[in-house]
């Protein structure tokens, strides 16, 4: 198949794409940059020079394509929420091309959005629509567009890591440098999912190639790492001390972060390894963060 791959030249698109063409697929790469074109030339992809905010360029990349795969975002998450909208904006122009074929539009969400409550164990037969998680937008807009006959899955994402990057445990990192500790919520107890990078690449191609309409695929390795122990190791590495914070304090440490610093929200992918046979082998999250090079700073 041609595949436009949004947000190719990303931290999880740019593992995409010798996935795609290991499998025999055409990638069609978006990328805003010269440098994301040199690279999608090095890697044997077309280049589709577009932005976040160009919706009719995007439209123009799914138009030349049989299948998309939506990954790009703005990760400014001091202005998350805005970001979640610009999402919606581009799932809508993807689906607008799409509407009245059968060619599949494979988007991406939060593993959060598979729990009722926080401390429930997400699952890919869940869907709170009422997640406070602004990313809860991107599945709304996909199940309306599967709902007026659009072929859309979602790929749920936890905390995406190799050595160098880890979700949103990398700005975490930043804060606990700027303020000079370590902090976690409580006890620390509260838990996070995570996978390492290559092997959420893989998912997506599995899920370009064996999945179905509607269907929710979790990218989840571990289940959930707690709080505290994913603290300790920053607090090793960075070399702080390592503190307890109420949740009231948190909210004045972290700032905007504090919204996820408490959030207990283990995820399983058992019916996604059944359904698309993944079998993540990456380094868990923990070892990643033991081999970070903490002297550079994001």
């Amino acid at each position: 198949m041609r595949v436009f791959l949004t947000g190719a030249t990303g931290f999880i698109g740019s593992r995409i794409v010798p996935e795609l063409l290991a499998a025999g697929h055409h990638v069609i790469g978006m990328t805003r940059s010269e440098a994301g074109e040199r690279s999608l030339n090095a890697a044997g992809a077309e280049v589709h020079r577009a932005t976040l905010e160009d919706l009719d360029s995007i439209r123009a990349g799914a138009a030349k394509a049989d299948a998309v795969i939506h990954t790009a975002f703005d990760h400014d998450f001091a202005n998350f929420a805005a970001n979640c909208e610009k999402d919606r904006r581009v799932i809508e122009a993807l689906g607008s091309v799409f509407k009245g074929s059968d060619r599949p539009l494979l988007i991406t969400s939060g593993t959060g959005m598979g729990g009722n409550r926080s401390g429930d164990v997400a699952r890919e037969d869940v869907f709170n629509a009422d997640h406070p998680n602004p990313r809860t937008i991107s599945e709304v807009t996909g199940k309306a567009l599967l709902e007026s006959g659009v072929n859309v899955s979602v790929v749920r994402l936890p905390q995406v890591h190799d050595p160098v990057k880890q979700g949103l445990i990398s700005p975490f990192i930043d804060i606990s440098r700027a303020k000079g500790k370590v902090a976690y919520v409580g006890e620390g107890k509260n838990r996070w999912p995570a996978a390492h990078v290559l092997d959420v690449a893989k998912l997506y191609q599995l899920a370009l190639d064996k999945g179905e309409a509607g269907a929710r695929y979790n990218a989840v390795a571990e289940e959930g790492v707690s709080a505290r122990e994913i603290a300790e190791v920053v607090a090793a590495g960075l070399g702080l001390p390592l503190v307890s914070l109420s949740q009231d304090e948190a909210a004045g440490h972290f700032g905007w972060f504090g919204m996820f610093a408490g959030l207990d929200m283990p995820a399983s992918s058992t019916w996604t390894r059944e359904h698309l046979g993944w079998n993540p082998t990456g380094p868990g999250l923990i070892d990643d963060l033991k081999q970070m090079d903490y002297s550079i700073v994001a």
